[in-house]
């Protein structure tokens, strides 16, 4: 079953390959995403949107092993403030669940900023929008299907 995500890269024709895993309910962040695949989780990055006081969401895509820098992400946004998207609000903000959130194809295209250790390596995995579902692709390739931002924001 195709995502949106899988649907852009198609069109835009950028090639990316498609990797599934058994997912659990309770636990659905990237550090599982990447064990239960058997993947370095430096390599499989995880999607997370913030709102700031303007109500203007902005998505960032970091490695499963890093955390957000807010004071980062207020200085690339200049932004007062700014805070994660409530987990009841993510799915109609974005069109994906929880542990399914692509950076690719969300209802609407928002600013995305995708970290910079992402272009040391030759490919990164992210979420293909749907559980269970990652994809593998050149980290240049996301940057231009997303129309992203290189930044240092972990």
């Amino acid at each position: 079953m195709k995502t949106n995500a899988m649907r852009i890269l198609e069109v835009r024709k950028i090639p990316f390959e498609l990797v599934t895993y058994p997912f659990d309910e309770e636990a659905l962040d990237a550090i599982h995403a990447a064990r239960a695949v058997g993947l370095d989780p430096k390599t499989v990055f995880k999607t997370i949107v913030l709102v700031d006081e303007r109500k203007q969401y902005r998505v960032f895509c970091l490695p499963a092993d890093r955390s957000i820098s807010m004071k980062k992400a207020r200085s690339l946004t200049g932004s007062k403030t700014m805070e994660l998207v409530k987990l009841t609000e993510i799915q109609n903000v974005t069109g994906y669940l929880r542990g399914g959130c692509s950076p690719i194809g969300m209802k609407r295209p928002f600013p995305t900023f995708i970290e910079e250790a992402a272009f040391t390596l030759p490919f990164i995995y992210v979420s293909a929008g749907r559980r269970g579902m990652q994809i593998r692709l050149d980290p240049q390739d996301l940057l231009t299907a997303v129309d992203g931002v290189r930044a240092e924001f972990t």
